[in-house]
This record gives structure tokens, sequence and C-alpha cells, in this order.
């Protein structure tokens, strides 16, 4: 099974950025021991991060027909990207969606997805190890 991780705006700077909502890991090192993980549980993991909106669109429709499933944190486009969310639904890859903090216990801006409601699942709350969990869900 191969997944692709797209990481949205600002989360690479993770370990330095607000490290008492989003910790003190970078997302680099995080990878390293996700990987090994699912060593030997025939999973394959990509990642990519951009700061750019469209980028992050360009990701997913690259990922039909090369990739299983798409763990996506849109960062802050969750909250406003209508066109990430049209892409979720343009595509024939299953998306779950992530985030580290659990959005529906901070600013009332944050509990809106517009992202996650295009998604197959969504995972929020459990640090970097909501990643962890949606390759999880991909498995079962």
């Amino acid at each position: 099974m191969k997944i692709l991780i797209i990481n949205g705006p600002n989360l690479n700077l993770l370990g330095r950025r607000e490290p008492d909502i989003y910790g003190h890991l970078d997302f680099d090192s995080y990878l390293v021991g996700l990987r090994k993980t699912f060593d030997g549980r025939g999973v394959t993991i990509d990642h990519v991060q951009s700061n750019v909106e469209g980028e992050i669109i360009n990701f997913m429709h690259g990922a039909m027909g090369r990739y299983d499933g798409i763990i996506l944190n849109a960062g802050g486009y969750t909250h406003t990207s209508v066109a990430i969310a049209d892409a979720i639904r343009s595509i024939d890859v299953p998306v779950v969606e992530v985030h580290i903090s659990n959005i529906f216990a901070r600013e009332e801006y944050r509990r809106i997805s517009l992202t996650g409601a295009a998604c197959h699942g969504a995972i929020t709350g459990f640090g970097l190890d909501s990643y962890r969990l949606a390759v999880e869900s991909f498995l079962a």
C-alpha cells in the first residue's frame, strides 16, 4: 500500500511553531519513526509539504493512479479552501484528514472543516500520532 502525506501551510515549522500546541518534534524526525512503525507491513509512505494552496491541489491530482490513500493536514486551508475540498471530491484516491491539535477545542473558526466534509474520515487531536492512526485506518 502506498500512502501520500500532504502537509499544508506552516507545517514545515513543526517543532518550532507554537510547541505548546504542536509539540517539539519536527515532521521529518517523526516521519522516520512512522515509516519504521509500518516497516514490514507492506506500507510505503511518501511526504510532501507546501504553503501554497494550488500546489496542494496539484499533489492530490498527481496522486491518482500512484497512491492508495492520502493523509491530508491542510493546516489553515482546512477552514477556508473550497478549492482543496473540490479537489478531494474530484480524485479517486481516498483522503483522511488529520490535525495535530483538537480543532474542536480551539478558536471558533477552527471548528469548521471545509476539507473534512469531503474526506473519507478525519482524525483530530492526537498530536503527531494522528498520522499513525490515519495510516491504520487505511489498513483496517
